[in-house]
């Protein structure tokens, strides 16, 4: 199975890149449903798309908004670029715009977005014969119900799904709690995530306002836990998936690196399921409790979640060059000093989880110093691991 990650802006492809993804999704300004993730200019797509294929990799472009007419100005410029720069596919959620895809851009492969609400073969059948090569099936999908839409479309059609990240609490992601509260448009990208906010409720009569109480874990009605299907990758592949999705463009580089990793070494253990040591990779990053959301028809624990993420490790400092003469020059995230002993975070099983003992930390000036406290100084420490760009160290 494909390996599919976010990739929120550039360093963050960058990231997914070196942990070893196959595939990555990202936005341009415009058309996309995170408009405040960072994003991709002109340039950094096409060096992106550059960067990928030179490593046999794929680049898909998000065009998922939910349109109104006034969205369609601009678009076959848009696409003509996209076509020029020759990305693998486009993701669209709106029949008119993959209708609009297919006429003005016949050479971008068009995969439909799962805020297409694909849930039956019927549907998944349509799309196909409007020209979609992949189907993004909708998330409230069990492993069963996969199974049969697998089995009646084309071989040819791919299937892919979300395996990791945060679940919506509207059906496949069309929400209009942001609109309302807020005046940012969920399905134009402006998400401001009203879902994890803390509500209350007031009888009319009266004017004190009284906390919703669900049970003992909280009253956040509205908020979904993350969802891991890191252990039940082989049941996604026996079910006929194709690609498996992280969510998290809006997540930190951290957390693009923590995840993804975990999930490709997964799957080159397939078929033998994940150790327990590389699933608690996940907890490490920032998430909400775990679930599994529909794959297992046990939806009703997906939400009663506290809002708050948590994590169990962090990001220290990010290496910038390569291993030398016993050396390695890292930029600094959070502060660390001599004495500290960190976690290498590496795609290299021969240095990944290894520990290393800061003993002597050297600025750019050739100056020993105790402690690193300026956020992405470069600085240069001993250490007799072979460390590469791109590895992270953790505490």
């Amino acid at each position: 199975m494909e390996l599919l990650a976010p990739a929120g802006n550039f360093e963050k492809f960058l990231t997914a890149l070196h942990f070893g993804a196959d595939a990555f999704y990202l936005a341009g300004g415009r058309f996309g449903l995170r408009a405040f993730a960072g994003n991709f200019s002109d340039e950094e797509m096409e060096k992106a798309v550059l960067l990928a294929h030179g490593k046999g990799k794929k680049v898909y472009v998000t065009l998922n908004i939910i349109a109104k007419d006034q969205d369609f100005d601009g678009l076959k410029e848009y696409l003509a670029f996209l076509q020029k720069v020759k990305v693998d596919a486009v993701i669209v959620a709106d029949i008119g715009l993959l209708k609009f895809v297919r006429v003005h851009a016949p050479m971008l492969d068009v995969h439909v977005s799962t805020q297409a609400n694909i849930i039956n073969s019927y549907s998944a059948n349509l799309m196909v014969e409007l020209g979609a090569k992949r189907l993004i099936l909708a998330r409230e999908l069990s492993l069963e119900e996969i199974k049969r839409i697998r089995k009646n479309v084309s071989p040819k059609v791919e299937i892919e799904v979300f395996v990791h990240g945060a679940m919506c609490m509207a059906y496949s992601g069309r929400c209009l709690l942001s609109n309302y509260l807020t005046g940012r448009d969920s399905n134009h990208g402006e998400c401001v995530q009203a879902c994890r906010w803390k509500y209350m409720v007031r009888e009319v009569s009266r004017e004190d306002e009284l906390e919703v109480q669900e049970d003992e874990k909280g009253s956040y009605i509205f908020n979904s836990k993350d969802l891991n299907m890191l252990p039940y990758l082989k049941e996604l592949k026996d079910a006929g998936v194709d690609s498996i999705k992280i969510e998290g463009r809006m997540k930190s580089a951290y957390y693009v690196a923590t995840v993804v990793n975990a999930y490709r070494k997964a799957l080159d253990m397939l078929p033998k399921k994940p150790p327990q040591k590389l699933c608690d990779e996940l907890l490490k990053a920032s998430h909400r409790r775990y679930t599994t959301g529909f794959y297992f028809g046990d939806e009703e624990k997906q939400y009663k979640e506290d809002s708050m993420p948590v994590q169990e490790s962090e990001f220290v400092a990010l290496v910038s060059q390569d291993m030398k003469d016993d050396f390695v020059e890292v930029e600094m995230r959070n502060k660390f000093s001599v004495g500290d002993v960190l976690e290498v975070l590496s795609p290299d099983d021969k240095t990944f989880n290894k520990k290393i003992k800061i003993e002597t930390i050297i600025n750019s000036n050739g100056e020993n110093f105790e402690s690193a406290k300026v956020v992405q100084e470069k600085v240069k420490i001993a250490c007799k691991l072979s460390l590469k760009a791109g590895d992270i160290l953790r505490r």
